[in-house]
Parts: structure tokens; sequence; C-alpha cells
């Protein structure tokens, strides 16, 4: 294995050296006020036709130049036009940096939209990208915008609710979604109260939400990825917010250690943020007076810390450290009897590590890397029940190499090594305690090349090599996506793939509400699958394959995508095991398929975006209705199995310098899939050894249907609205205020029904509140 692994990287670096034959003009484009790198900036060279894109790291390329002076010049509608002379000797290197100010104006007929020009040179399958601009348009519970409230308008995308909801992608359960903060892995990215997530919203650069068919750049996921990309911190002067609401109290601090000498020169910069969210107090003392949940307290704590650190070289070279704390405590209450807790659930991650990019002068590539180490931990403790915990740790680091070539082609091609370690202490349903400890180095190699052809073709095939030396499995993974520009306004593509993923998640999918979000990597022991054979593997495995159109008429981009995932093998945790279903793991599968339907437009002061899904999700697996039974194949409904789901998000602008914002939310879903309860009995077996059953009541046990998850609860319907006013004080610093109302109409939505009652909880009531934010 390691010989295959050595010959690929050889000839992967010596095909690379040809590249460097060719003369280069190279460089980074950046926001002249604060410095960042600035992504998707169109950069022309005069007199030609030749253009270029910057990624995420603001570096634009072109590749194969012949010797000789140019112009060059960048288009970015908000943004004035910047150029820049230079002259590119024989075989040579030019590099070059911009800077852009924003302006109203732009240089007369280059108004060229960037997400169009990435549309039309990229395949962009499955792919929503998100803006921290975007994230604020949507109305925000407590008038706190978070990515974790913007990704539940996002198509394909289920949310099950606000408290302790998780979220869904496209058939996929949240453990098969990988979520990356600058690369790195972070393993539970929302908060309890699943309004609001880890992340600080004006700390991120940019959000890419990979909802199926992602290339082989990502692995060890079978569902989704959610990459999320941080800011630098400003170059040029301190600069943050102060933030408070009835939820929470934000901060955030940004600027420079070291300032450039010249414009382009290297620098220093920090970036640090702090949220904590006091819920619990507040919810009570302004809201009790709307009775439940405010008058007992909406029970959901957390506290979020974030410090980066940004080395920045005069070429554009830069290194990033980088820490994080994240922590969070729910508590559940009996619905029949308020106050009464009846479990506590607490988890907490913490990380830190580097990451880097580097212009080397000699090559025409663009080499960024990574290496972090991180821990997360969580417990449970629920009257009834064992106490349970899970923790994940480990280290991670990769390295990447990219080759832009003409007519936005590109190769990139990386490696990446992990070491992980996970253990879990539960009890199962039939009371046996289970202990269990696992550690596995992944070994990973990929490669992607993306052929633009007369810009009217693009294709990518690439390819993902896997090894996971815990279970000695080896798993290749081709993966392809294409796509045929019929016009400039008229797109059709496609991609496929194959995915593989060493981690299980110890939540059940039965469970709609299931604080509990552990975790363990895949067993060493043989298990079966739902035909009672051995599985050759013990990977979760899954394929995807789907398609779409672009159309953009009239400012309007529309854009249809069906799409399929079979779960060709998912490992879970035998809940059941028994003398007659033995084994600490099941294996089953399960496939989903469905449409997302979505319609954005931005112009002027009007932005909207509307998303309609259809999805149908079913999972088999083996189960036992009770510890004496034989286990039998059942099809279900996973918990969040929502066949329909519609957004609509509306924002506009008002006065003379749009200092007024008006937005709107609606969410309409069609009913979640529950198990319903059958009957009761009396349970004598755990009143103690002590306990006579003459004389003492047995506790109450619940028969549940044969069918799980065969009842729906209710169509969910919810419209959220807000209004913001900024007032400015002096040109760096102004004051938003920010009322929003979430459910305006305040519609029961059923969060769960009791077991041992008609009893029925419902999620957040009608919930105004008034944020107020000092930027500076």
């Amino acid at each position: 294995m390691r010989q295959r692994f050595s010959i690929l990287m050889a000839l992967l670096f010596t095909g690379s050296i040809a590249f460097a034959q060719n003369g280069t003009i190279r460089g980074f484009v950046y926001e002249k006020a604060s410095g960042e790198p600035m992504s998707f900036v169109n950069v022309v060279i005069k007199g030609t036709k030749t253009a270029a894109q910057t990624d995420i790291n603001g570096y634009f390329s072109f590749p194969k130049m012949a010797a000789g002076n140019y112009i060059i010049w960048t288009t970015l509608m908000g943004y004035d036009t910047a150029t820049a002379n230079l002259t590119l000797k024989i075989d040579g290197i030019a590099t070059q940096k911009l800077f852009l100010n924003k302006e109203d104006r732009m240089l007369s007929g280059v108004e060229v939209s960037a997400r169009k020009t990435e549309r039309i040179n990229t395949v962009n399958i499955g792919i929503t990208t998100v803006t921290p601009r975007e994230m604020k348009l949507l109305p925000s519970a407590g008038g706190e915008p978070d990515i974790a409230q913007y990704l539940q308008v996002a198509p394909g995308v289920v949310f099950t609710g606000d408290q302790g909801g998780q979220l869904y992608i496209r058939g996929g359960a949240p453990s098969q979604t990988g979520i990356l903060l600058d690369g790195v892995t972070i393993y539970n990215p929302f908060h309890s109260i699943g309004l609001y997530s880890v992340f600080e919203t004006d700390a991120i650069r940019n959000v890419e939400i990979q909802s199926a068919g992602f290339n082989a750049q990502y692995g060890n996921r079978t569902s989704a990825i959610l990459d999320i990309r941080t800011k630098d911190g400003n170059q040029n002067r301190l600069s943050g917010k102060l933030s408070v609401s009835p939820i929470m109290a934000r901060a955030m601090l940004e600027g420079p250690l070291r300032k450039p000498k010249k414009e382009g020169s290297g620098s220093t910069t920090f970036l640090l943020s702090f949220k904590n969210s006091y819920l619990e107090s507040t919810s009570k003392t302004l809201y009790g007076g709307m009775g439940e949940p405010f008058k007992s307290g909406l029970p959901y704590s957390f506290t979020d810390a974030y410090g980066k650190v940004t080395f920045s070289g005069e070429n554009g070279s830069k290194l990033n450290l980088f820490g994080f704390s994240f922590n969070d405590l729910a508590r559940t209450f009996d619905p029949d009897t308020p106050g009464k807790e009846t479990a506590n659930f607490h988890w907490d991650a913490k990380g830190a590590g580097a990451t880097f990019v580097v212009t080397p002068g000699s090559s025409a590539a663009l080499i960024s890397g990574k290496f972090a180490y991180s821990h997360y931990n969580i417990t449970a403790n629920e009257i009834g029940f064992s106490p349970r915990s899970s923790q994940i740790d480990g280290f991670e680091g990769g390295l990447d190499f990219s080759y832009f070539l003409p007519g936005h082609s590109m190769l990139k091609y990386g490696v990446e090594v992990s070491g992980l370690h996970t253990s879990i202490d539960y009890a199962t349903g039939a009371g046996t305690n289970i202990g269990l400890d696992r550690r596995n180095t992944i070994g990973s190699l990929y490669v992607i090349w993306r052929k633009n052809i007369n810009d009217k073709f693009i294709f990518e095939p690439g390819v993902r090599l896997q090894y996971y030396s815990a279970i000695s499995k080896f798993s290749p993974e081709p993966r392809v996506g294409m796509k045929y520009n019929i016009t400039q306004n008229v797109r059709l593509k496609a991609a496929a793939g194959l995915y593989s993923q060493s981690i299980i998640s110890t939540r059940s999918d039965r469970d709609i509400v299931n604080f509990f979000n552990g975790f363990l990597l895949s067993p060493d022991v043989s298990i079966k699958n739902t035909d009672g054979n051995y599985i050759p593997t013990n990977l979760l495995t899954a394929y995807h394959v789907l398609g779409g159109i672009e159309v953009d008429v009239a400012d309007i981009e529309f854009n249809l995508e069906p799409w399929y995932k079979n779960f060709t093998q998912n490992i879970e945790l035998n809940r059941t095991k028994s003398i007659n279903n033995p084994g600490d793991f099941l294996a089953g599968n399960g496939q989903a398929y469905g449409v997302d339907l979505s319609a954005k437009y931005s112009k002027g002061r009007f932005f909207f975006w509307g998303v309609m899904s259809y999805q149908h999700v079913i999972y088999k697996t083996l189960v036992a209705q009770t510890v004496l039974d034989t286990p039998s194949l059942q099809s279900y409904p996973p918990p969040f199995d929502r066949r329909f789901n519609s957004n609509i998000v509306a924002s506009y602008s008002a006065g003379k310098k749009k200092d007024l914002e008006l937005s709107l939310r609606f969410n309409l879903g069609s009913p979640f899939p529950f198990t319903q309860t059958q009957g009761f009995y009396e349970d004598p077996s755990i009143t103690g050894t002590n306990a006579s059953v003459t004389q003492n009541n047995g506790n109450l046990g619940i028969i549940y249907a044969n069918q799980i998850n065969g009842g729906r609860l209710s169509w969910y319907h919810r419209l959220d609205l807000s209004v913001k006013k900024r007032f400015i004080i002096t040109k760096f610093s102004n004051i938003e205020t920010t009322l929003s109302v979430t459910n305006v109409y305040d519609r029961n939505n059923i969060f769960y029904i009791s077991r041992t009652s008609p009893k029925r909880v419902y999620q957040l009531p009608i919930f105004p509140s008034l944020n107020i934010t000092w930027n500076f």
C-alpha cells in the first residue's frame, strides 16, 4: 500500500515540473480597507479575452504566458477597478497584489457578476455559497444572525426543531456530514438550542454547503460537507463589534499586531471572538409572563471562544495559528410536571492548529496545508438510565498543491493523514453495560483535474484513495463532475461519486429529539448485515448521483437539481443486544432521493430567495421489539424524513443610505415521522431486588408500535420578521438595532408528544427580541 502511494506521488510531482517551464502571471486580490483576501474577483489581462477568478485565498493565476509587458485589472460589482502594469520575463513568474476600494460605481461597461462567472466556469453542482452579508439578510432569532439559521433555508436541508434540533442534508444524518473550520474538523458545530452554531458570523469569510456529489478533496464522510473559512483580521486598524440581546452577548475584536510598512508588504494580524448565552435566566425574567416554556426558563446555555493570529508575507504566503473552546449545557424537563428535571447533557470541544498558504518563488503552484489537534467530549445523565459518555480526539494534517491552467482549468492534488481516538460508555435497552474504545490512523491521497473546453464543456474527474489502518481497508473512491454551457444563461450539470467513512454516530436515527451526540470509530469485529451475512468491510459506504440545470432570466437565478444517494452500508450500535441478537453492532442500509428547486434575485435594494424541496428517505435494519425477540428486517423512514419543505426569504433596504432593512422568512414543512405508543404495562423487575411485587407497584412500561416511525406529526409552518436600523456615528462606527419576531402568528408546531400522557410539547412560541450592536 505504501508503495502505491509513493509511486503516485512521485508521478504527480514529476508531472508538475512541466507547468513551471512556462511564464506565469499570478497574484492576490485584497480589500484595501481591511487587507482581507477577496474571493470570486474577476481579473482580466487588458487587450485580451484572457481572464481568471480569485479563489478563497484571493489568489489568481495566468499560466503559459509569453514574455512581455502586461496590464491586468479587476472587475467586481460594488468595488472600484484596480489596475497594475507588470513585466513577465521568459519562463519567469510575475507576482502582483491588487487592492480594491469599495465604491458604488464601476468602470463603464464592466458590470460583471462574479457569481455568474463562477457558475459558468466551474461544475458548481450541489453547492450553495454563503457570505456573512447573506446570513444577515435572514430574520434571526434574537436578532443574532447565525449560519445555523441560514442553513435551514438551503436546498435539501431539513431542520428538526428549535430545541435539540439537528440539520440533515439530502438524506444524510449529522454524523455523515463533515463540518470544516478552515479545513479542520468540528465534530458538533450546533448548540442544543438549534438556532445557533459555535461560529461567529462576522468572523466568517465564506461558507460552502456541499450537499451531494462533492469532489475528491473531501473524504471520510458519506453525505455532505460544510466548509467554513474565517477572516484573517484587519491589517490596517483595530475594529470589531459588541452585541447584546435577551439571548446572548457577543464580542469580536480584530486588528494588526504588526502593520504593513507599505501597501502589499508583510503584516501580522489577530482575530478574537467570544459569545455567551444567558437564555435560561432571561427567558424567565423577560418572557415569563408569556407562559411556558419561558416561565420555567429555556434550559440552554453555551459559551464559545475563538482566536486566530495570521502572519502574512510580502509574496502572499501566510501562516494562521488558531485555537477554539466551545461549551454547551442543556436540560430536559417532565412535560407533565413543569420544573422537574429529567436529564442533563453537557458537551465541550477544544482544539488548536495551524494552516498555511505558500507561493514558491520558483514554482507556479499554490501550496496549502494544515495541522491541528482537537478533543470533543459529551456526557448525559438521565433519570431511569445509566450515565452515558463519549469522546473523540486526535490530530489531522494535510498538504495540497494547486495548479491553475489556461482557460479556467486546474490540477489539484494532496495528501492527508489523521489519527483518531474514540470511546463510549453506555447501557443497552436490555441493561447490558458496554464500553468501547477505538483508535485509527487514516491516510488519504486525492487528485482532481478540471478541464474547461472552449468555455462550453467542463469535465472534472477525480479520485480519492483512503486507507483505514485499524481495519486494514483500502477504499478507492472515483468521483466526477461535468457541466455543459448551452448558452451563457442556460447550463446543464451532473456529478457522481463513491464515498466512505469510519466514524459512527451514537445517535439513534429513530429519535426525533436526542441531545446525546457521540462518536465511535469503525470496529474490527465481524458484523452481520440485514441478510445475516458477514459484511466485507466495516465502513459506512455510499454513492451519489445527481444532475441539474441552471437558468438565468432577467437577474433571477433558477437552479433545479434532482439527486439520489444510496447508503449502501450504515453501521450502527446494537441497541437490542441480547442472546438472540448478539454483537455490539448492526449493518443496515438506506436510500434517499429528491429534487430541489431554488430561485434567487439580488439587485439594488431587493433580495429574494425561494426554495422548494421534495425528498424521500428509507432506512433498513434489523429490529427486535423486545430483548427476547429474534430480530427481523424492517424498513422505516428516519425521523428527519420531511417529504416536502419550502422556504421564502425576502429583504428590502430602505432609506437614502440603505440604513433601514426589512426582512421576512416563511417556512412550510410536511410532518415528521415518529414511532407510536401501542400500550402500557407494569414492569416490576426494576423496582429493586428487595421489592415485593405483591406490595409495591412496578414502573410504567411502554409498548411501542411494531412499525418504527409509522406515524406522522402535524405540518410545520412559521413566519419570522425583522426590522434593522443603522445609525452612523463616524466613518468607522455605527449602531445597529434589530427588532425581530420569531413565529409571528404563534403557531403551535409540535416538538414531541409525551409517551405517558396526551401532553403535547411545542417548539418555541412567538418570540420577540431586540438586539443592539455597536460596530467599530
